[in-house]
C-alpha cells in the first residue's frame, strides 16, 4: 500500500495552511528583505548577497540568520507541493540561485563566517550554529526537490554535506565535534532517504553518538581558541545542549527545549533506519518524561526563560512559562517520528494537543504577528515591570531579531497535510481528523478516502471510499484519549469495536465503492486537573473541549482574572463568538469582591455571581490586548 497525495479542503487546519500560503509566506518574504515597516530588520537576504560577493556591507543579525531563509524556502516548497504557483516558484528559484552563489568552492555555506570570520570556520560549535544552519538548508533542499523535482539546491547541500563529512567524524585527522544546537542530525537522515548515500546516515549517527562523550569537545575547542569559559557563553552547563552525558544514558529531558527536541527527533529517525532497539527504548523513556512530567496542558514545553528550557518534573508555572513556539513544533515532529515506529495514540494525542494549542497560538489569525513565548497566564502590567516576566509578551510581535519561530510555524502548517494519514503493511492509518482527501494504492487498485468534518469544533467525522473495484485492507482510526464514548458506524450500522491498547480501532474488511465510515467523538466541556505536584495549579482546572484548551481573556471577563472561580458543578454552554467565529464556552461563575483599601483583613472575602466566557487558547490576543488565564480556580460548592 502506498499513500500518493493528501489534500486539505476545509476546516481549522486548512485555514492555517491557507494563511501560510496567502499571508505568512509573502509577509515573511518581505521581512527577510527588510520591507516590513516598524519590524526589526532581518538582513538575511542581504547577508547572502554580501557572502556571494555581489554587494559590499556588514553582516547583520544573529549568527544563524541564514536559517530563516532556509526555513522560508522549506515552507515555500510545501506550498508548491500542495498549491503550485509559478510566481512563488520563481522567487524560490531566485533565492536558491543566490544560495548557490554564496556557497564556497569547497562546499562550505554560511554567510556569517564567510563575511565576518572567514578564517574561523568550525572553531565554535558550542555557540555559533554553523551545523544548525547547514541542517536547515538540507531540509529545505529535500523538501524543494520532492515538491518540484528541481535538484539545484539538493546538489548544493550534498556538496555541503560532503564538506562536513570531510571535517567531522571518528576517523583520524577529523574533528570530534558536534553542534551546540542540534538540527544537522535529523537533516542528514532526511538527505540520506533521498540521496541514499550511507555517508550521510553514518555522519548523522556519529553526531548523535558523539554528543556527551568525554573529554568534552566544547572544552577542547574553547581551549584551542584560548578561552577559559567553554560552555555556552559561560552561562549554562552542558545540560543546556544535552551534552552532559551520552544520549543512551539520558532519562530526562534537559536543557534548551528546542535543542532537546531536535536531538530526540534524530534519535527516533536513527532508531527507525537502523532498527536500534536500545536507542528506541531511550526515546520512549525520554518521551514519557517529557509528555507525562514536563509538558503544559497546551502542549508547550520548556518551563523557564533562563536557558529557554526544562527544569525538573512538574515545575510548570503558568505566568513565567517559556513554552517557545519552536519547542512545541519540535515536540509535534518528534511525536510523528515515534508514531512511524510504533503507531500509538499516546504520541498522536500529544501531537494534537500541541498543534491545536501551543503551536498555532504562536501566530495571529491573520498570520502577520507572532508569539515567541506562549505562557498560560499573562498580566500586561507585570510584563512591563517585573524582570522575571520580561520574556512574556502581552501581545504578538511583528517580527523578532531572533526570528526562528515564524518561519518554523510556516513550514509546519504548510506541510500539515502530511501528518493526517500514514500507511504500513497493516493498512491505512487515520491519525488526525480534518476535512481532506487522500489517494492511495492497494495492490493494483487506486483508492480515494474522503474525510468530511468540521473537527475540532464538530464531533462528527464521515469517511467515504471511492475505488474501481472491491478491495481488502485495514483502516486504523485513532480514538483520541480525551474521548470516552466514541461511536463507529459503517454504512449506517453500528460497529462494536473495542479500542486496542494503542488507541487505534482496526476496521479490516472488503471495502466497496461508496462505503462510508462514520465516527462520533462526543466533545463535552471537560474540566482538566493537573497532577498535585504541579504546585501552581492546585485547586484550579483548565477547560477543554475535544482537543482544544480554552482560556479567559480580559476583553470578555474584565481585569484581575485570578479573582474568578467556577462553582462545584458548573454547567457549560457553547456559543459562537461573532469576532473570532469559533465556539466559545459560557458558564456561571463567581468573582471575589474587593473589601476596601486594606491590604490584609480578617473578613471573609465576598463573592458575586458572574458570567464567565472562555475562548480557545490559541485565539487569545486577536481582539484587544489584556490579561489572559488558562487555569481557573474552582470552588468546592
Amino acid at each position: 500500500m502506498a499513500v500518493n497525495r493528501t489534500v486539505l479542503r476545509a476546516g481549522l487546519l486548512a485555514e492555517g495552511a491557507k494563511v501560510v500560503r496567502e499571508k505568512m509566506i509573502p509577509y515573511q518574504w518581505d521581512a527577510l528583505n527588510d520591507r516590513v515597516p516598524g519590524a526589526e530588520p532581518s538582513h538575511a537576504i542581504e547577508n547572502l548577497r554580501i557572502a556571494a560577493g555581489e554587494k559590499s556591507g556588514k553582516y547583520r543579525g544573529m549568527v544563524f540568520q541564514d536559517s530563516d531563509v532556509a526555513k522560508w524556502l522549506e515552507a515555500v516548497a510545501y506550498r508548491l507541493a500542495s498549491h503550485p504557483d509559478a510566481e512563488w516558484e520563481e522567487k524560490a528559484d531566485s533565492v536558491i540561485d543566490l544560495v548557490a552563489r554564496a556557497q564556497q568552492p569547497d562546499g562550505y555555506l554560511n554567510s556569517y563566517y564567510t563575511i565576518v570570520e572567514p578564517g574561523q570556520r568550525w572553531t565554535n560549535l558550542a555557540e555559533n550554529h554553523e551545523l544548525y544552519c547547514a541542517g536547515h538548508f538540507i531540509e529545505a533542499a529535500v523538501a524543494y526537490y520532492e515538491a518540484t523535482g528541481k535538484d539545484k539546491l539538493l546538489n548544493v547541500v550534498c556538496k555541503l554535506a560532503d564538506h562536513i563529512d570531510s571535517v567531522f567524524g571518528p576517523e583520524p585527522g577529523k574533528k570530534k565535534g558536534y553542534p551546540g544546537h542540534e538540527e544537522i542530525e535529523l537533516a542528514l537522515l532526511r538527505l540520506y532517504r533521498v540521496a541514499r548515500d550511507k555517508r550521510y546516515l553514518n555522519l548523522a549517527r556519529y553526531f548523535v553518538e558523539e554528543r556527551g562523550q568525554k573529554p568534552h569537545y566544547f572544552e577542547i575547542e574553547a581551549k584551542q581558541r584560548g578561552e577559559d569559559v567553554f560552555l555556552h557563553w559561560g552561562k549554562w552547563a552542558s545540560q543546556y545542549s544535552q551534552s552532559h552525558v551520552s544520549l543512551r544514558k539520558q532519562a530526562t529531558a534537559e536543557g534548551h527545549s528546542v535543542r532537546a527536541m531536535y536531538l530526540f527527533i534524530a534519535a527516533a529517525d536513527l532508531a527507525l533506519e537502523t532498527g536500534d532497539e536500545e536507542l528506541l527504548k531511550v526515546c520512549e523513556t525520554l518521551w514519557d518524561n517529557t509528555a507525562n512530567h514536563r509538558m503544559y496542558v497546551t502542549g508547550g514545553i520548556g518551563s523557564q526563560e533562563y536557558g529557554e528550557g526544562f527544569t525538573v518534573d512538574y515545575d510548570l508555572p503558568s505566568d513565567t512559562a517559556y513554552a517557545e513556539t519552536c519547542a512545541a513544533i519540535g515536540l509535534f515532529l518528534w511525536g510523528w517520528r515515534m508514531l512511524k515506529i510504533n503507531p500509538d495514540r499516546k504520541y498522536t494525542d500529544v501531537m494534537e494537543r500541541a498543534l491545536y494549542n501551543g503551536i498555532i497560538s504562536g501566530m495571529s489569525l491573520e498570520g502577520d504577528r507572532f508569539f515567541y513565548v506562549n505562557p498560560l497566564e499573562v498580566s500586561p502590567e507585570l510584563s512591563k515591570v517585573r524582570r522575571d516576566h520580561r520574556h512574556v509578551a502581552s501581545t504578538r510581535q511583528d517580527w523578532f531579531g531572533c526570528a526562528c519561530c515564524p518561519p518554523n510555524l510556516a513550514r509546519l502548517l504548510a506541510s500539515i497535510n502530511r501528518y493526517i494519514y500514514s500507511y504500513s503493511e497493516g493498512g491505512l492509518y487515520v491519525h488526525l481528523f480534518a476535512d481532506s482527501k487522500v489517494e492511495f494504492v492497494v495492490g493494483q487498485t487506486e483508492v480515494e478516502l474522503s474525510q468530511e468534518t468540521d473537527y475540532p469544533w464538530d464531533e462528527r467525522v464521515r469517511i467515504t471510499f471511492t475505488m474501481e473495484r472491491d478491495c481488502n485492507f485495514g483502516v486504523h482510526v485513532r480514538i483520541p484519549g480525551w474521548c470516552s464514548n466514541p461511536e463507529i458506524q459503517v454504512n449506517g450500522n453500528v460497529v462494536e469495536a473495542s479500542t486496542p491498547s494503542n488507541g487505534y480501532v482496526i476496521l479490516k474488511r472488503k471495502w466497496r465503492h461508496g462505503d462510508q465510515l462514520q465516527l462520533k467523538l462526543p466533545m463535552p466541556v471537560e474540566m482538566v486537573y493537573a497532577h498535585p505536584k504541579v504546585r501552581e495549579t492546585i485547586g484550579c482546572v483548565a477547560l477543554q473541549r475535544g482537543p482544544v484548551v480554552y482560556c479567559l481573556e480580559e476583553v470578555d471577563n474584565g481585569s484581575n482574572l485570578p479573582a474568578l472561580s467556577l462553582g462545584g458543578n458548573p454547567k457549560f454552554r457553547i456559543e459562537t463568538d461573532p469576532d473570532l467565529h469559533v465556539p466559545v464556552i459560557m458558564t456561571k461563575g463567581y468573582r471575589l469582591q474587593e473589601s476596601g483599601d486594606e491590604l490584609y483583613t480578617t473578613q471573609v472575602p465576598r463573592t458575586i455571581a458572574t458570567e464567565i466566557k472562555a475562548v480557545p487558547y490559541y485565539s487569545w490576543d486577536n481582539r484587544e490586548p489584556g490579561e489572559m488565564l488558562v487555569w481557573i480556580r474552582r470552588r468546592e460548592r
